[in-house]
């Protein structure tokens, strides 16, 4: 909690601390380089002073004539020193710029995995409510934002700094005079800076806002493809897409266009410092107060000190950059879970699979509750079947059951223990979902199959294949299990989509069992051998299913009918259809038809 108080600069260098032994060396080759730039004109300085001499020649008519003589011994020993400089300084520079981009690197890498894992523990309270375009930026492009930062930034702040600082240090001693005037216009330089960095500091965020809504029409639309072409409706969505990046187009044309001045502006401070120290200089020789090669060492000083100046410019705008990237990177990071694991939980201990909700209440939030006072107790073995409108909680109540969200009030209990007291990987491992919405991943049938039990060997993956009735299908596949699916599993039906889906959850062998609307998706032939497969697996396990077909119904241990978020009616099919309420009304409305097409295929069978 107290890092989250830090200024964002602040927290973004403390990321570099684990690696501070590369920044001790980066600092160490920074000061290195400074030295090798500062020796340079104070090489020039010796050189001139001592290398050369002006003596005076009476030529034949008379005239006076001032005659530069050059001591070889001393030219050539500056020579060397000026070679020896210059290629240590280029090592001295190599050695920074590549610790400089190892740390930020480094720093980059462990960001995308801290936030990757973070997003892995985040609730689906958080995923409802993000946008995925949004979030991928984040991760992405603003975790590039701190790489430069801390490798171009922050190490060169310092560098320029010590550079600066080595220069001023060295001209003062050299001259006070020439060096007030050489450093003049230093105040105006940094107040350009701060200007210009407080300008663009929210400029910056809104470009990077904008490259996560640019992000996010492009993965709807990727998404979406099917329904964009199945209702024509490519000219809206291109221009959905050319009026978000349009926007960013400007707003990041006119970051580059601030940058674009602000260097220059820069230079010409520093430029006109040049010419102030000429003249400053000039009169400061008349009056034998500065030597000639001191002079030039203050002229080589401030010819070294423009690229430091221009490279200013640079990190002032990757300072405002950094602030808006770790902003957004941290909003993401310090976002916490609404369901996390207690500091004292414990693993979810063996049993039979006795679960019971006591007065369960729970709401997305405080305004508007989803369900109330929901009880209920289902037995080991016992198939429990949830029906009721749409909207009336079907849902949310199979999702309490994993915790993908906490319960509002009363409390979920699995063999005794409550649920929130229990590890949620060990609770997860124990309840097998196959949810509404499929989602395969883009590999092989056989990997998907084993996603929830990576050692499971090729022999149980076919046989929860068999128990799913999806293994005849797989065989006929060209590559059989080794078969890649699309995206999603697009390249797969929905009721095969939903099959591979149930051989997941049958190979994790869970002791309860979740089907959230499994075999809504399916014609009658196939619903009937996913049925038959499942009455085996049920068995000695607790299900929970979300029910559409009269077969699950029928099946059910006991019937729970939802409305409006509480339990309205509870029994058997037949004791429900006696009472003639609700549960009578969804049958004839919805189960009935397809009792009587039951009835005629198996007239149609027997003759």
């Amino acid at each position: 909690m107290q890092r989250r108080k830090m200024p964002v600069h602040l927290r973004l260098v403390a990321r570099s601390m684990p690696y501070k032994g590369l920044l001790l060396l980066g600092l160490a080759s920074s000061v290195a380089t400074s030295a090798m730039f500062v020796a340079t004109p104070e090489i020039v300085r010796f050189t001139v002073d001592t290398g050369f001499a002006i003596s005076d020649v009476t030529q034949a008519d008379g005239t006076v004539i001032e005659v530069v003589e050059g001591n070889m011994g001393t030219l050539a020993i500056a020579a060397s020193l000026l070679l020896v400089t210059g290629v240590l300084r280029g090592i001295f520079q190599y050695i920074q710029n590549y610790l400089n981009e190892a740390i930020g690197q480094k720093v980059a890498y462990d960001l995308r995995n801290e936030i990757f894992d973070h997003l892995q523990r985040l609730s689906f309270a958080y995923h409802d409510n993000a946008e995925v375009g949004q979030v991928m930026s984040r991760a992405t492009q603003d975790v590039e934002g701190v790489r430069m930062f801390i490798g171009m930034g922050v190490v060169r702040l310092v560098y320029v700094g010590i550079l600066i600082g080595a220069s001023a240090y060295m001209m003062f001693l050299t001259n006070v005079t020439v060096a007030f005037a050489a450093l003049a216009l230093m105040p105006l330089v940094a107040i350009q800076a701060s200007v210009i960095a407080v300008k663009m500091r929210p400029m910056w965020m809104t470009v990077q806002n904008l490259q996560g809504q640019v992000s996010t029409v492009l993965q709807e639309n990727l998404t979406g493809q099917r329904v964009v072409k199945a209702f024509a409706r490519q000219d809206y969505e291109q221009q959905k897409f050319e009026d978000r990046t349009e926007e960013l187009f400007k707003r990041s044309y006119l970051t580059n266009v601030i940058q674009a001045v602000n260097e220059p502006v820069l230079l010409g401070l520093w430029l006109l410092s040049a010419a102030l120290t000429f003249i400053v200089g000039a009169g400061e020789i008349r009056a034998g107060n500065l030597s000639a090669g001191e002079m030039a060492s203050f002229q080589l000083y401030l010819t070294f000190l423009q690229q430091p100046v221009r490279m200013l410019g640079f990190i002032v705008n990757n300072f405002a950059r950094a602030h808006s990237s770790g902003t957004r990177v941290f909003e993401l990071l310090d976002a916490e879970s609404a369901v996390s694991d207690k500091l004292d939980a414990q693993p979810l201990r063996p049993g039979p699979g006795d679960v019971r909700f006591e007065h369960v209440a729970f709401g997305y939030n405080s305004v508007a509750p989803v369900l109330r006072d929901i009880s209920l107790h289902a037995q080991p073995g016992e198939v429990v079947a949830l029906l009721g409108p749409t909207g009336s909680g079907k849902s949310t109540v199979v999702s309490l059951l994993p915790r993908f969200y906490d319960v509002t009030e009363g409390a979920i209990l699995i063999d005794g223990q409550d649920i929130r007291d229990v590890t949620t990987d060990s609770l997860r491992t124990t309840i097998g979902v196959v949810q509404q919405d499929v989602f395969l991943f883009p590999t092989t049938i056989r990997e998907n199959i084993r996603y929830g039990r990576p050692d499971a060997t090729d022999g149980e993956v076919e046989d929860a294949a068999k128990a799913a009735r999806i293994h005849e299908f797989i065989e006929t596949l060209p590559e059989g299990y080794d078969t890649v699916v699309g995206e999603r599993g697009s390249t797969l039906s929905g009721g095969q989509r939903q099959r591979v889906a149930i051989a997941r959850t049958v190979l994790l062998d869970p002791r309860v069992l979740v089907f959230d609307d499994s075999t809504s998706s399916v014609d009658m032939r196939t619903e009937y051998l996913i049925q038959e497969a499942l009455r085996n697996l049920m068995e000695g396990r607790t299900t929970f299913v979300i029910a559409q077909r009269l077969r699950t119904v029928q099946m059910a241990d006991q019937i729970l009918v939802l409305k409006d978020g509480e339990i309205v009616e509870q029994g058997t099919h037949a004791e429900l259809l006696d009472r003639g309420g609700l549960y009578q009304e969804i049958y004839d409305l919805e189960l009935r038809d397809q009792e009587e097409a039951r009835a005629e295929m198996d007239v149609a069978g027997s003759s």
